[in-house]
């Protein structure tokens, strides 16, 4: 059947607006609950995680009834990176775990994801049943069956101490400054203990949530304050992650920016050092620079869907565990099941530990590609794939770019757009191709 609701990372939406309103979470709740009830043997327990956004108390409420009537227990954990939950799901042998949270997206918009209870995210077939199950009218199991619900004091303490085990026990940060950039968001309370107890100096930032600032000029999608933090306070480095905390940028010494295809470079490189690495998996957005330093290193590397759900699903079609996003997503599934910022920031500054080298030092031999994006408006229906004047454009442009260049069209999936992507070493060849493209579109 297709899908009404879920998207590639849960349901989201506009706080108020269909589907996350509480009506509609109190019948996922329900649906989720009578679904999960009848694949287990015993009596099913979820945890329920949220970010700082102020629809969380809501959605948090609507969803704790729905799956206590459907005869499901919730344990509650308050704010948890999303990592978090799905840590604490499959540490506690739950049956499943809920995130509320919209990542990155300004805190008027929200979003339901779960978490099976291995701490990966749901198949698509249990996504189904879970849709078709909203088909049915909500009920109520008999008082003597309903959930009940409490709540986990211990669960930021619980994941702090996860993330440190993910650093070898042999090294420290002792000597290091650096700035955490919580985003106002769910690592507020964590990621900078983490930091702290491997014996770093932390500043922080970003970590005075109030409802309404997750996202709000800080955090992974906006480096601005975080590079300003680590030149007032002569950081060696800062360190940013998203609303969830899944997400990972850095900032160097000297402000910098490294985003997750040069992260991912690092990190795989490090692992490199210590035995064979058979491949990794980046998008269809990854830098070209990015691949051509893999092969380099005889890596392999495969391009996926954008998304970090199909990231991972190419990285266990391949038995691969290195994956990641431009965006700051990295899967390092020797650590963790799930993209986790705070984790990924540390297997970087373990690659800066071992080699005694800086980012810098550590990346300079990954030279990214300038892109230029370009977002052309079609009409709806047009056929841009089959389109004569593009293909005669794109082929011309390919051929000049050579093996020095990229080009990558793609539909927005919400907006009657093309977005039109050219990368190459020149960044004055990058533009003018891509230009050349959006007018051929036009």
């Amino acid at each position: 059947m297709g899908r009404r609701y879920f998207g590639t990372d849960g349901v989201r939406g506009r706080v108020g607006e269909a589907p996350i309103t509480p009506d509609f979470v109190l019948r996922l709740g329900y649906a989720a609950g009578r679904v999960l009830a009848g694949r287990e043997s015993g009596r099913p327990t979820v945890l329920i995680g949220k970010d700082t956004r102020i629809s969380g108390y809501m959605l948090e409420a609507a969803l704790e009834a729905g799956f206590s009537a459907a005869g499901v227990d919730v344990l509650l954990s308050g704010p948890l990176p999303t990592p978090g939950v799905a840590y604490l799901t499959r540490a506690l042998r739950l049956t499943a775990g809920v995130v509320i949270s919209a990542s990155h997206n300004p805190f008027d918009d929200n979003g339901i994801k779960f978490f099976s209870g291995d701490g990966n995210k749901l198949p698509d077939a249990l996504e189904e049943r879970i849709e078709a199950a909203l088909e049915a009218p909500i009920g109520c199991v008999r008082s003597d069956l309903l959930g009940k619900a409490r709540r986990i004091d211990d669960a930021a303490g619980r994941y702090i101490e996860f993330c440190k085990s993910s650093f070898p026990a042999s090294l420290d940060l002792r000597g290091m400054k650096m700035v955490v950039d919580c985003a106002h968001g769910a690592a507020y309370h964590t990621a900078p203990h983490v930091f702290h107890e491997l014996g770093a100096e932390v500043v922080t930032i970003g970590a005075s949530p109030n409802g309404t600032n997750i996202n709000d000029g800080v955090g992974a999608t906006h480096l601005e304050a975080l590079r300003a933090a680590v030149l007032e306070h002569r950081a060696d480095l800062g360190i940013a992650v998203d609303g969830d905390a899944d997400r990972l940028m850095m900032v160097d010494a000297e402000g910098r920016e490294y985003n997750g295809d040069q992260l991912l470079y690092v990190i795989v490189r490090e692992r490199l050092s210590r035995g064979p690495v058979a491949g990794a998996v980046g998008t269809l957005m990854s830098n070209l620079a990015l691949e051509q330093a893999f092969a380099r290193l005889g890596i392999g590397f495969e391009r996926a869907k954008v998304g970090d759900r199909y990231v991972l699903e190419r990285m266990r079609a391949r038995g691969w565990l290195y994956g990641g996003e431009s965006s700051g997503h990295l899967l390092c599934l020797d650590n963790h099941s799930t993209g986790d910022g705070t984790i990924s920031a540390l297997q970087v500054l373990s690659a800066i530990r071992r080699s005694g080298r800086s980012l810098p030092e550590l990346t300079e031999d990954l030279v990214m590609f300038p892109q230029t994006l370009v977002n052309v408006t079609i009409a709806k229906g047009f056929d841009w794939e089959r389109n004569p004047a593009l293909q005669r454009e794109q082929l011309a442009a390919q051929a000049e770019l050579g093996e020095h260049g990229r080009i990558l069209i793609r539909p927005s999936g919400t907006e009657p757009l093309l977005r039109v992507m050219v990368e190459a070493r020149d960044a004055g060849l990058a533009h003018r191709v891509a230009n050349r493209l959006a007018q051929a579109v036009s």
